[in-house]
């Protein structure tokens, strides 16, 4: 997934807030759980979180997102940010977190994935 942050998500010092990151880690990571639960999911858990650089207004932000793990009802994510900066062509990884999701039936209740 590629998107650019605007100035509406930025800080008073110029960088993009950490949930605003958070919540496209989380978009990227359901697009990859969807496809081993085919359905309906949500998400149950942020494992692991790192922030190792700031995003800025401008910068072309990639997310990769690849499953690491399934299990009766979840999915497990790992999915890592990446900018390029518009002042510089190399890739710098900013943050990586994993996530987990579990797919649900139209109650809402887990529901077990979908045989491969």
């Amino acid at each position: 997934m590629r998107t650019v942050p605007m100035p509406a998500d930025a800080n008073a010092n110029g960088d993009i807030f950490g949930g605003w990151v958070l919540s496209q880690m989380d978009i990227a990571g359901a697009v990859a759980a969807g496809r081993a639960t085919r359905g309906r999911l949500v998400t149950v858990a942020v494992e692991a979180m790192t922030f190792h650089r700031p995003i800025h207004v401008g910068d072309l932000v990639s997310l990769y997102a690849h499953v690491v793990k399934t299990g009766r009802t979840s999915v497990t994510v790992q999915i890592e940010t990446i900018v390029n900066r518009r002042d510089a062509a190399d890739e710098i990884k900013v943050t990586e977190g994993t996530f987990v999701y579990v797919a649900i039936d139209d109650d809402g209740n887990p529901t077990p994935l979908p045989d491969e």
